[in-house]
């Protein structure tokens, strides 16, 4: 899936999820769940260990 593809899905823009995956800007969790959920059918699931 390319992303233009994803950020359609999304609804957030191209350049976002380039800066994304170059380590630019940091993605916000509700982002990665949507993300997972819209384009591959999938939950995402966190762990939190202190």
């Amino acid at each position: 899936m390319t992303q233009e593809e994803v950020a359609e899905k999304v609804g957030i823009t191209k350049s976002y999820i380039s800066k994304i995956e170059n380590n630019i800007k940091k993605a916000r969790i509700s982002t990665l769940q949507k993300t997972d959920e819209t384009s591959f059918d999938g939950k995402l699931k966190l762990t939190i260990k202190l």
